[in-house]
């Protein structure tokens, strides 16, 4: 069975595992429950095993494409992968809420695999069920509205879980700051979210009394993006946020980001998105 929308992407068949694989799952957030057997997916070079009960997990942050695999006769999973653009929806919020958010990122980027309690794999089941008759029903403007709903609300059930599971405890983050570059590098994210509409390098550097190529420098080491990618990635999620969620004129939406000018904000947007604020509203709004 597979089942898709503009939305989601259902499955519970290896055939649409393969479509998914080459497609979607590059972009959207994946979530695989094993409910039988085993699947051996290649991640940078390494395989990771995924049995019964485990919950194999990619957010579209990650770089990650998935490689060759192998899996056994008797393999059952159910798939749901949600669209990078409601994922993006709830970070939005999310980011401003979690101060280390980019720790479990790499925590999830690093352990995708996860064993789950009843309770948790039958929320999953709930919301996968839920999820097919929805598409299964003719199609209105609700039922699109429902379903949107329904993919947040997986996904937010998912990030809701892994805060549960408390991967990254407090004394986990005071030790991953123990070097000066791993601190230096939670002060300039600390700074990111308390300073979102602030988008030179050198004024973050000037804050924490550091050189702009010293930050930079850091900022790839510790994360793979530099400095002024961070920024982007923050000052973008806003942007497409707001165009994409809002009917704020654009020179609000610009004067509300602290944009010079609506002008200099549609050269923004156009460079980092690769179409003008308008076209952007007009061809991604959900």
């Amino acid at each position: 069975m597979t089942l898709s929308n503009q939305f989601v992407f259902l499955t519970t068949d290896i055939e649409g595992f393969r479509l998914c694989r080459n497609t979607r799952s590059q972009t959207g957030m994946t979530a695989i429950l094993c409910l039988g057997g085993w699947i051996e997916v290649d991640m940078y070079g390494k395989m990771v095993r995924i049995e019964k009960d485990d919950l194999f997990v990619r957010i579209p942050t990650h770089d990650f494409q998935v490689g060759p695999y192998n899996v056994s006769d008797d393999y059952e999973f159910m798939q749901i992968t949600v669209d990078a653009k409601i994922f993006e929806q709830i970070m939005f919020d999310h980011m401003r809420m979690e101060p280390n958010w980019y720790v479990k990122q790499e925590y999830i980027r690093n352990h995708p695999v996860f064993r789950l309690s009843e309770p948790s794999k039958d929320f999953f089941k709930a919301y996968f069920n839920m999820l097919i008759l929805n598409l299964e029903a003719p199609a209105t403007d609700y039922r699109l509205q429902i379903m949107k709903l329904l993919a947040k609300g997986a996904t937010m059930e998912l990030l809701n879980y892994l805060d549960k599971l408390s991967v990254i405890k407090p004394d986990d983050l005071l030790r991953m700051s123990v070097n000066q570059s791993d601190y230096t590098f939670q002060e300039f994210m600390r700074l990111l979210q308390q300073y979102p509409h602030e988008r030179e390098v050198q004024w973050f550097a000037k804050k924490m009394d550091i050189t702009p190529k010293y930050l930079s420098e850091i900022c790839k080491d510790r994360s793979g993006k530099s400095a002024s990618q961070w920024i982007a990635e923050y000052t973008v999620t806003e942007l497409k946020y707001l165009l994409r969620n809002t009917t704020k004129p654009i020179h609000e939406i610009a004067k509300e980001m602290e944009f010079p000018n609506a002008s200099f904000f549609c050269q923004y947007t156009k460079k980092h998105t690769g179409l003008s604020p308008n076209a952007f509203r007009k061809e991604t709004k959900l």
